[in-house]
């Protein structure tokens, strides 16, 4: 896994700063949800039981392993996306 600039340096502000890896790794292999922006980047959602159940979403870049952005993504809604 590898990870942008800007990824580096979000992830150190406070709201960021906990998301473990380990949790973006296993977002990025097992997503509950999957969209391909307009600009090619990934975005990928999994539901993080460690993290009081809450949803992170995280952004690849194109080539679907270099992560751009990770966050807990407040709007997102499993129920909503069930097939």
């Amino acid at each position: 896994m590898h990870f942008t600039a800007y990824f580096v340096y979000t992830h150190q502000r406070p709201d960021r700063r906990d998301i473990k890896l380990e949790w973006i790794r296993h977002v990025v292999a097992n997503p509950l949800k999957e969209e391909i922006q307009r600009d090619g980047r990934i975005r990928r959602w999994g539901k993080v039981h460690d993290a009081e159940g809450r949803y992170l979403r995280v952004v690849l870049l194109e080539d679907g392993e270099t992560v751009h952005n990770a966050f807990f993504d407040r709007r997102f809604r499993e129920a909503d996306h069930e097939g």
